[in-house]
């Protein structure tokens, strides 16, 4: 998951951040991470640059970055799906 947050970091140019900052569990918006709907939006991109998802449904979004953990697990299950 070190992987991904430098990733998040990355993309949502959080230059005062550090990986290890981020709690796998802690929640990426509000009173988390802070962050806000155009991070979302940068985090949709990610996910489409980085490993060739697109979220099919949008009203997925809240529960798939409710934190890192939750980002894992659904580019993990997304990358198990066959074609």
């Amino acid at each position: 998951m070190a992987d991904l947050k430098a990733q998040i970091i990355e993309q949502l140019n959080l230059q005062e951040v550090k990986p290890e900052d981020i709690g796998n569990d802690q929640p990426l918006f509000k009173e988390g991470l802070g962050l806000d709907s155009i991070d979302a939006l940068e985090l949709i991109v990610l996910l489409q640059q980085h490993y060739g998802i697109r979220i099919a449904n949008p009203e997925q979004g809240p529960e798939i970055f409710q934190s890192v953990r939750t980002m894992a697990t659904y580019i993990t299950a997304q990358q198990k799906q066959p074609g």
